[in-house]
């Protein structure tokens, strides 16, 4: 499945529906869609039209490059607070006994079993709890980073802040300086879920809402520093609440422009509250990578987390706007592979994640957290394809 039709042979069909022409002419010339465009988008772009504009703004930006990152992920724990109707991952208290909470020191442990390894990037993110709180995990980056200056940790989202800042009778301004302070270098676009009151408050209630998401990143950018963001795509919403996700999105990076990458995050269905919906199709999931490149003129970066929808669907998504695939991973999450994620062992090593991009046509770049770039891999050779593999057995035949 390619969408590798050029956009000027899109601009020549005559039967083109004219809002599409005008949307794919806007496209061309490098101007900002409209919210009402971005919804007909989802209503009426088939997956080869909107494939093949995303392509078009993907290889403008990027051309054949595409980046990952040596990294692995700690979740200090998988109990919480919240019951979020769409989340496989957590245990509520009163089923603490099948999670897990770990210590400051048991989270050192992890990170000094990569001592030696050419990771770049600690990603932290879990349950709510009331012991992991500020000080918690102020002391825990502090260690981190005493340990390991240079491993970049990449830690909790909005949610989290929230809880423990509220907890500690902190404003979000104190709280986020605070964690700089601490170690904390960006944080990642969980979180986010659907922004709308409307869908937010019926699978997420009791998190922090839209606009405090917002918010905190907002005071995040304004310290200087970097983040992601994400949506969780494809359960009860409507094409309309994703367009206003899209477009807070939008306008806040207008603002800040401290947004790196965006990361639509599929919905599964497996083991939680809504087992009952149907999950999207691959289809439906590559023209929401595509539709997303469109609508995020001002986002750098489109990424696709490989362990949530697999390996050949994230090879798929490079033809449709996306240009990064998230890191190496090492199985050291859950979160996805609980709720019935395609990768339930979540793990690739740098050679298999360089060659997955080759195999598309694609330059696999490795870069750190912030987009600098590490090592081009695009005629990289590793030694396992050139070292020995012992003789080849010929077959012996008998000829008189």
């Amino acid at each position: 499945m390619q969408a590798n039709k050029p956009i000027e042979v899109i601009l020549e069909d005559k039967t083109l529906d004219s809002q599409l022409r005008a949307i794919a002419e806007k496209v061309f010339l490098g101007t900002r869609i409209t919210e009402q465009e971005g919804l007909h988008l989802f209503e009426r772009g088939e997956l080869a039209f909107v494939g093949a504009l995303a392509n078009h703004i993907r290889e403008k930006r990027h051309s054949g490059h595409t980046y990952f990152n040596r990294n692995f992920h700690i979740e200090p724990t998988n109990v919480c607070l919240y019951t979020c109707s769409f989340c496989s991952y957590s245990r509520l208290i009163k089923k603490r006994e099948e999670g897990w909470e770990y210590s400051t020191e048991e989270i050192m442990d992890i990170v000094r079993k990569y001592d030696g390894e050419p990771v770049t990037e600690v990603h932290i993110v879990g349950g709510v709890l009331p012991q992991y709180d500020v000080e918690f995990y102020s002391e825990l980056f502090r260690q981190i980073k005493a340990h390991r200056p240079e491993l970049h940790i990449k830690a909790l989202t909005p949610v989290e802040y929230h809880y423990i800042f509220k907890k500690a009778k902190v404003s979000y301004e104190e709280g986020m300086q605070l964690m700089k302070e601490a170690g904390l270098d960006s944080m990642p676009g969980g979180g986010a879920e659907i922004f709308h009151p409307e869908i937010r408050d019926q699978i997420a209630g009791g998190k922090c809402s839209g606009e405090q998401w917002l918010r905190i990143h907002e005071i995040w950018h304004e310290l200087g520093r970097r983040s992601n963001a994400t949506m969780l795509y494809g359960h009860i919403e409507e094409y309309r609440h994703r367009i206003h996700h899209l477009e807070e999105l939008r306008k806040l990076q207008d603002k800040t422009g401290g947004f790196q990458t965006f990361i639509p995050l599929k919905f599964r269905n497996k083991g939680n509250q809504m087992s009952h919906v149907p999950e999207s199709t691959v289809i439906e999931d590559l023209r929401n990578y595509a539709i997303s490149r469109i609508y995020l003129d001002n986002f750098d970066h489109i990424k696709a987390y490989w362990p949530m929808i697999g390996r050949e669907v994230a090879q798929l998504s490079l033809a449709f706007g996306v240009d990064d695939i998230d890191g190496t991973i090492d199985d050291t999450t859950k979160i996805y592979s609980m709720a019935g994620s395609e990768e339930q062992s979540p793990a690739l090593s740098t050679r298999e994640l360089v060659n997955l991009i080759r195999r598309v046509g694609r330059q696999p770049i490795e870069r750190d957290t912030l987009y600098n770039v590490i090592q081009n891999y695009t005629d990289h050779v590793f030694e396992e394809d050139t070292a020995f593999k012992g003789y080849v057995s010929l077959p012996v035949t008998n000829k008189h």
